[in-house]
């Protein structure tokens, strides 16, 4: 299994602040998204990568647990969590392990930050149970769900491989319209195996959302954030908003604050049959870095009205 350096991925150092990782993820993002990149196919691949990165980069916990792990990888070229992790690993049930496609992470994230692993009915006998009438074990794993997979609900292929099997097997997992971050799929006797006569686990995938570039999931309602540059937020006008379903006209009153949120009802995501929550836009204030001779002059001459 291929160790995974998410820091060369976002392309920041190690010591980059939350700040920083979050920026060269908006950054990277705008770029790679498959919504503006010609080259969809790759382009898919390569936001994936980038989510994944953040996804851990971005998590406080998720980071401290990886610059464990990153030490003790390229101390010795570990593949297990080192002592004290904590973690899951391994894409284990009851102990058959399996490897899976297409659900949006890498074989290294489901070993180590994945929901793999979780174990459930147990292959063997226990809590009273006789041993014949106890399945095989459950296996779970995470499945990376767009925004927009989620609000209109879709379709997608997953495959899977059971360990000493060179059999792959693939399903359709249908994405129910208004999934929820941390929701299970269940895809009933697709788990471990069990001997015999005795029923197999099952599978669940659990709901991850991919992270975009322009808005984050908060409950049933979506945050944006867009920077302004300090003029646009004095004087006012319009300005262009991302939302679900396209960008659209937002007008900014003179004189408004940085940090102030417009609510835009009922942009946001399913919170009933047909309810959805809000989209919020929160603007943030550019100052410029560099003036030229001509821009200096007239922040001189404005400073010089305000301040006397």
């Amino acid at each position: 299994m291929q160790y995974k350096d998410y820091y060369a991925t976002l392309g920041v150092a190690k010591t980059a602040t939350h700040d920083e990782i979050r920026k060269a993820f908006r950054k990277l993002a705008r770029v790679h998204h498959p919504d503006v990149a010609k080259d969809k196919k790759t382009a898919e691949a390569k936001f994936k990568e980038i989510n994944e990165a953040y996804e851990v980069l971005g998590d406080a916990e998720k980071r401290q647990k990886y610059d464990t792990l990153g030490a003790d990888w390229e101390r010795g070229g570990q593949r297990q969590p080192p002592p004290g992790w904590g973690g899951r690993g391994g894409g284990v049930g009851g102990g058959e392990e399996f490897s899976f496609g297409g659900t949006g992470f890498s074989d290294f994230f489901e070993q180590f930050f994945g929901g793999a692993g979780r174990p459930g009915r147990r292959a063997s006998g226990g809590f009273g149970f006789p041993e014949e009438e106890v399945g095989g074990g459950d296996v779970e794993a995470d499945l990376l769900v767009t925004i927009e997979e989620a609000l209109h609900g879709s379709k997608k292929k997953i495959s899977l491989r059971r360990h000493g099997s060179p059999k792959v097997e693939t399903y359709e997992v249908r994405i129910p319209k208004g999934v929820r971050e941390g929701q299970r799929i269940r895809l009933a006797g697709q788990g471990e195996a069990a001997g015999g006569h005795r029923p197999a686990g099952d599978l669940y995938l659990r709901v991850r959302f991919e992270q975009h570039p322009d808005y984050r999931v908060e409950g049933s309602d979506l945050l944006a954030e867009i920077e302004l540059h300090v003029a646009r937020l004095v004087l006012g006008g319009e300005v262009e908003v991302p939302t679900p379903e396209g960008a659209i006209r937002l007008k900014i009153p003179a004189g408004t604050q940085p940090g102030r949120k417009f609510r835009l009802k009922g942009r946001g995501m399913p919170s009933g049959a047909t309810a959805r929550g809000d989209l919020y836009v929160q603007v943030e204030a550019v100052l410029p870095t560099t003036l030229t001779e001509d821009e200096r002059k007239h922040w001189e001459a404005l400073a010089a009205i305000e301040l006397g």
